[in-house]
C-alpha cells in the first residue's frame, strides 16, 4: 500500500506530496513540528503534544491553522488512510508561502503537512540492549525549548554519533553540563539512587515522554530531581538513560567509550521502561 500525506487540505500520495518553493519553512525554517507515537491506533499523550505544538507556534507568533476538533480529525484520517495502528504521526506547520523576505508576511495562510508510518514498538521492558552515546558540543540557538524545524545542529550531532557507531549524541554546553540528546532527553541515576534530568528552561526541549516518565516515576515512589548534571558526573553515574517519543525509555551502556555501570541497562531504567510501556497500553493512549 502506498503512503498518503496530508498537504494543505488535501490527501495525496506520499510520492506526489509537494510544497511551494517559497514556503517559509523551506526557505527560513520558519515553522514548528511535532512527532507523536501511535499505539494500537491511538495517539500517545495527544493532549501534551497539542499543547506543546501550540506553545511553539505562540513563541513564533503563529496560531494553529485550524481549530482543535478538525485538527484531531485530520490526524485520525491521516492515520486511517495509512492504516497505521502502531507507528508515528508527523505534523509540521510553517508560516506559509510568500515572496522571500525576512519580516513576517501579512495575510498568509499557514501551511500544514502530516505524514504517518508504521513502527514496531517494543513490548517488553527487558528487551532493551542499551544505547551507546557520544558527547558533542552544544552549538544550537538559545531557544531550544521551541520545537523548531531548524534542526541542522541536531543533524550534525546525530551524524557524528552515527559515524562513531553510537545511537545518540549528548550535547554539552560550555560549562561541561549535558543539556539533552540530539533527539532525546538525557537522564542519569546518581549515587543516592535519585533520577536526575535537567530542569525545563530555554536550554532543552520539554519532552512529552520526559514529562510522562517523571510523573510515572514519582507515582511509583521514585525520586526525580530536575537539575543540571555534568558530563563528568554522568561518566561516574551507576546508570544513564534517554527518553523520547520514538526511543521510549532506553538505558545507556557507555558514553564516549566509558562503560556505565555494569555495561547493561540498569534496574532503574528497566523499571521506568516497564512503567512507560504499561502507560502506553493503558491511559496514555486517549481517543
Amino acid at each position: 500500500m502506498s503512503r498518503i500525506a496530508y498537504v494543505n487540505g488535501q490527501y495525496v500520495p506520499h510520492a506526489e506530496a509537494h510544497i511551494h518553493i517559497e514556503d517559509r519553512g523551506y526557505q527560513f525554517a520558519d515553522g514548528v513540528y511535532e512527532v507523536a507515537a501511535v499505539w494500537r491506533g491511538r495517539i500517545i499523550d495527544e493532549d501534551g503534544h497539542l499543547t506543546r505544538l501550540k506553545r511553539s507556534l505562540d513563541e513564533l507568533h503563529m496560531t494553529m491553522p485550524m481549530a482543535d476538533r478538525p485538527f484531531a480529525m485530520v490526524c485520525r484520517e491521516t492515520l486511517r488512510q495509512n492504516r497505521v495502528r502502531d507507528g508515528i504521526i508527523y505534523i509540521q506547520i510553517s508560516r506559509g508561502v510568500s515572496r522571500r523576505d525576512h519580516p513576517f508576511p501579512e495575510n498568509v495562510e499557514r501551511a500544514l503537512v502530516m505524514t504517518a508510518r508504521a513502527v514496531d514498538w517494543p513490548t517488553d521492558a527487558d528487551d532493551d540492549s542499551g544505547a551507546h552515546v557520544v558527547s558533542v558540543a552544544d552549538i544550537r540557538w538559545l531557544r531550544r525549548d521551541v520545537k523548531s524545524i531548524s534542526l541542522l545542529p541536531n543533524v550534525l550531532a546525530k551524524q557524528e554519533a552515527r559515524d562513531k557507531g553510537a545511537y545518540e549524541a549528548w550535547l554539552v554546553d560550555e560549562d561541561g553540563f549535558v543539556t539533552e540528546g540530539s533527539s532525546t532527553n538525557a537522564w542519569i541515576v546518581d549515587g543516592d539512587g535519585k533520577i536526575v534530568t535537567r530542569q525545563l528552561d530555554n536550554n532543552i526541549l520539554g519532552g512529552i515522554t520526559r514529562s510522562t516518565v517523571i510523573a510515572l516515576a514519582r507515582e511509583n515512589g521514585l525520586e526525580v530531581v530536575e537539575r543540571p548534571f555534568s558530563l563528568a558526573e554522568a561518566l561516574g553515574a551507576p546508570e544513564a538513560l534517554l527518553t523520547s517519543t520514538t526511543s521510549f525509555v532506553r538505558g545507556i551502556i557507555d558514553i564516549d567509550g566509558n562503560q556505565i555501570g555494569d555495561g547493561t541497562p540498569g534496574p532503574v531504567s528497566r523499571r521506568l521502561r516497564g512503567l512507560y510501556l504499561d502507560y502506553c497500553r493503558g491511559a496514555g493512549s486517549n481517543q
